[in-house]
């Protein structure tokens, strides 16, 4: 959300998913929708199918969008600010954008028009492979389309560079005007049903709930009151996730609460994660499952399914909905709020701060709401009564009358004007070599989600996909003395794993693909900890590999070198 939060002011999806049968363009960029947000690709089809309206999918993969797109772009992966470079050359030298739009709402126009002269579409095709021809006529039906929307995912964000693909994604859209109407919009499709809520939250290292950058003049006035802490709130950013492992194994970091996540398995470089944790003095891990995480820890907390809670979730378009229980926890168990206040408490009263336990005294979900209604002003007006009447509200809604906002900047940006950034292409820092010739991306399939740690238990789910399958093209594979099926060794610089490969044109020759669903295949044992620098996100579609056939009699599927 960085690169998004920097050019509009805000990182949130933009618009409604409604909006999509009301487009007359979308732009899929870096996001297997089908499998990842198979609802809203049933919109993008309706759209496509019943309405008329015009598919571009761009994607390293032959996603199964592919089949209803107008126009499909393969960039080699770690490539996409040359394609969408090109693109906006092409959009400038034809005089297809926006310039009433840009000049009354944009700054950096100049600096970004100088920057993509260098990116010609012929220049482009030797940097990404895309055809020239294709480029340039998928810049002409967004360019030309009344309303367009653009959605992107993780095959966007999970880059070196993957700040800069999002900021370019966003020059694309204001250079057209394509930003603040029905129908348009800038999109980034959320990972799981909360990631929006989290965010909002407070749940990043940088920011506290409502984005207030930790350290602000804003602080105090916002927080101070409502959790009685005085001036002691930290006054600079933490570390995000991916690089506290780092910081363990140096020794500054010394202990770690890990709720609801399993970096065993789904952090880059696994092998790095496992040392950080080693070296830990504690660690406490709250799941519902005793996962390959909570297998190192010194404490488990045990967690609640979602039909034991009671709260909200705050949805890929800014919804907000109520979270009912279904059924209540057992003996002995109770929400992770609860924990969470429980450990606050104890750790208050140990220290003698009794004066901050008010801030911890909820005795509810209802309660926990009502002080995040104080605390977010995009929230303030959102109250539990409206979501049992109307089901459902997008922020911001800052007051009680405020019906929502189905899509933002109508009336232009909260800073004044959105911001252009003159981005330039960079290679990857790991590409493939002589002897790493292949590039592997990792995903999702659509049986299983994460670690597996859920959906491997669902027996239908679990006998829909039991083990792991590496797809291959079959001119790689042809090149390798590979057959389906074939067992196979998968080596980058930081280890190897074995499995079966699948022999598919889904992949793109020199492109290897595998999901991160199977212990006993831990894939990001060989991805790279190297991350973009704004966002701390790990580089996972940018991983130089060899594959290598075994003898099935001798190495048995799942064996891990580490």
């Amino acid at each position: 959300m960085a690169g998004l939060a920097a050019a509009l002011g805000s990182g949130a999806m933009t618009n409604s998913m409604d909006e999509l049968e009301e487009t007359d363009c979308i732009l899929v960029a870096g996001s297997n929708t089908t499998t990842t947000h198979p609802l809203i690709a049933a919109k993008i089809r309706r759209a496509v199918e019943r309405k008329g309206a015009k598919l571009i999918v761009v994607d390293p993969r032959k996603v199964e969008l592919v089949r209803f797109a107008h126009g499909w772009l393969r960039p080699r992966p770690g490539t996409d600010v040359a394609w969408i470079n090109g693109m906006l050359h092409f959009i400038f030298s034809e005089g297809l954008w926006d310039p009433s739009f840009v000049h009354e709402h944009c700054v950096g126009l100049e600096q970004l028009r100088e920057t993509v002269r260098a990116y010609s579409p012929d220049k482009v095709e030797q940097l990404t492979g895309i055809p020239a021809d294709d480029l340039v006529r998928a810049a002409l039906v967004y360019a030309r389309s009344p309303r367009a929307m653009i959605l992107y995912t993780m095959g966007i964000t999970q880059h070196e560079y993957g700040t800069d693909n999002v900021k370019s994604l966003a020059n694309l859209g204001l250079a057209c005007g394509q930003v603040g109407r029905p129908g348009t919009g800038i999109n980034p499709l959320r990972g799981q049903n909360n990631v929006q809520g989290a965010c909002d939250m407070g749940a990043l290292p940088n920011v506290l709930p409502g984005y207030v950058p930790v350290g602000s003049d804003a602080v105090q006035a916002r927080f101070g009151d409502v959790w009685g802490v005085g001036a002691s709130l930290p006054g600079h950013p933490g570390l995000p996730a991916t690089r506290m492992f780092t910081a363990a194994r140096s020794g500054d970091v010394k202990a770690m609460y890990i709720m609801g996540e399993n970096p065993v398995l789904s952090e880059a470089d696994g092998n790095h994660v496992l040392k950080g944790l080693e070296q830990l003095d504690f660690l406490v891990v709250q799941d519902l499952f005793l996962t390959e995480t909570a297998r190192h820890a010194h404490v488990v907390l045990p967690g609640v399914s979602f039909a034991e809670k009671n709260g909200t979730f705050t949805n890929t378009e800014r919804r907000v909905q109520r979270v009912r229980r279904g059924i209540s926890p057992r003996n002995g168990f109770q929400s992770e709020w609860k924990i969470i206040a429980q450990l606050a408490e104890n750790i208050l009263r140990h220290r003698g701060n009794t004066g901050q336990l008010r801030a911890w005294s909820h005795d509810s979900a209802w309660d926990v709401f009502e002080e995040i209604r104080q605390t977010v002003p995009a929230y303030a007006g959102i109250s539990y009564g409206r979501l049992e009447e109307e089901g459902g509200l997008q922020w911001p809604c800052p007051d009680v009358e405020h019906p929502g906002t189905r899509f933002l900047y109508a009336r232009g940006f909260s800073r004044g004007k959105a911001r252009m950034f003159p981005v330039t292409y960079n290679e990857p820092e790991e590409v493939p070599d002589a002897e790493y010739p292949l590039y592997l991306t990792t995903g999702r399939s659509r049986y299983h989600f994460h670690t597996g740690t859920m959906t491997r238990r669902s027996r239908g789910l679990d006998r829909m996909a039991p083990a792991e399958r590496v797809e291959i093209h079959p001119d790689d594979a042809k090149d390798l003395g590979l057959t389906d099926g074939d067992l196979v060794r998968i080596v980058s610089r930081r280890g190897s794993v074995t499995a079966r490969c699948v022999l598919t044109d889904r992949s793109a020759p020199g492109l290897v693909f595998a999901t991160f669903h199977f212990s006993e295949v831990p894939i990001n044992r060989l991805t790279s900890a190297i991350t973009d620098n704004d966002s701390g996100i790990p580089a996972f579609k940018e991983c130089a590999v060899r594959v290598e056939k075994v003898v099935a009699e001798k190495v048995p599927p799942g064996k891990t070198d580490r």
